[in-house]
């Protein structure tokens, strides 16, 4: 139909041009009036046709475009695997994709800014547990931006006391609260690190009422930070991650820096893909001794609470919903290829690639599950 439509459209745009042509020449009037009503309003739709699939087209992502992240570093996780991400992206869409490390404040405003897919963004769970947090400069990702596809998880999340210590498991630790004891614990409030924390006195306060008080945040800065914290007797647990900790607990237990697992956030449905080798001296078994279900942080009473470190994209909210799809459709056919897999893997990151829609359904619940965590224990804070 749109062709016969476009045909009928051309041929009386051209006659009405021919009748214009020829007017000077026109021995009466009546040659004019060959430029009937209809003509005119075919050769106006004629035009407009002409315009139409210019105006109608799917937008696509650029030649060139920026990734930026809610990290400052080039040598952190969320650098590492946005750059595995962006590479592959790159070379499955035949354009350019630079990632660039600018922070998480930056990052949003760069990327509300840019409505026309120049400019993307690749963050974690932090996005939206700043603003649960009331972190200065985190708006709700949900509201302010559209949360695209997951791509992987980083299972290293931990938290660990000192050889010394002792507490030989998170049962210990719950229950010295219980007893009146004071446990201290190092974080850097406001997100990844402070979430575990919540959970502890969410499952202190459901196994002994009141007993939540007993366990006390020690607010500091970066995982050097909440080293030292322990090392200086600041603190009896710190939050720590495989990656950066694992070095301490291979150490003799005489060492002052020595240190143990005692809870790994992770699920263990997501610790059971890692590599069976895990991570320096730990294999993936004995990572999961230290996870739920053997390690149980109860979140109400009848199941585990469990956090995985999950990276996804998010999109300026008035872009053009092609893009989305067209990532969508590049990033399945990248995982349906299996290499990238083998570099997250390698890097411990677990692939973890969901499709925009149901990635932004699944984060949604996600954050709701922390943000009823976060409410119960807020009063005792």
């Amino acid at each position: 139909m749109r062709f016969h439509r476009n045909c009928e459209s051309r041929f009386a745009l051209e006659e009405a041009q021919q009748i214009v042509i020829q007017w000077p020449r026109a021995a009466k009037r009546e040659d004019l009036m060959k430029l009937t009503r209809r003509t005119l309003l075919a050769a106006a739709s004629s035009a407009a046709l002409l315009i139409q699939p210019v105006a109608s087209a799917a937008q696509e992502l650029p030649r060139n475009v920026r990734l930026v992240i809610g990290s400052t570093s080039t040598g952190g996780d969320t650098y590492q695997n946005s750059a595995i991400v962006a590479e592959a992206l790159a070379e499955q869409l035949g354009i350019n994709i630079k990632v660039d490390a600018v922070g998480a404040t930056e990052a949003f405003k760069a990327l509300g800014r840019d409505s026309r897919g120049n400019t993307l963004m690749i963050f974690h769970d932090q996005s939206y547990l700043g603003n649960l947090y009331g972190v200065t400069g985190y708006a709700d990702p949900f509201e302010g931006y559209t949360v695209g596809q997951t791509v992987a998880i980083n299972p290293g999340n931990a938290y660990l006391v000192g050889c010394d210590s002792p507490y030989q498991s998170m049962d210990d630790i719950l229950t010295a609260a219980a007893n009146g004891d004071r446990v201290r614990v190092a974080i850097q409030p406001g997100g990844v690190s402070e979430i575990g924390f919540s959970a502890m006195k969410n499952a202190a306060s459901v196994r002994a009422p009141g007993s939540e008080e007993n366990i006390v945040a020690v607010n500091t800065g970066s995982q050097s930070d909440k080293n030292q914290a322990m090392w200086d007797d600041l603190a009896d647990v710190i939050n720590g991650s495989i990656q950066a900790n694992e070095q301490f607990t291979q150490l003799p237990a005489d060492d002052q820096k020595c240190m143990r697992f005692v809870w790994i956030t992770a699920r263990p449905a997501t610790l059971e893909q890692a590599p069976a080798a895990g991570m320096g001296n730990t294999t993936r078994d004995q990572m999961l001794q230290y996870a739920s279900p053997a390690t149980s942080v109860t979140l109400d009473g009848t199941q585990d609470f469990t956090f995985d470190k999950e990276f996804f994209f998010l999109y300026n909210k008035d872009m053009d919903p092609a893009i989305i799809d067209q990532v969508d459709a590049a990033l399945t056919a990248i995982y349906d290829k299996g290499a990238i897999q083998d570099r997250q893997k390698a890097s411990f990151f677990i692939p973890n690639f969901l499709p925009a829609d149901e990635a932004r359904q699944h984060l949604t619940d996600k954050r709701e599950t922390y943000a009823k965590v976060i409410e119960q224990i807020s009063g005792g804070s």
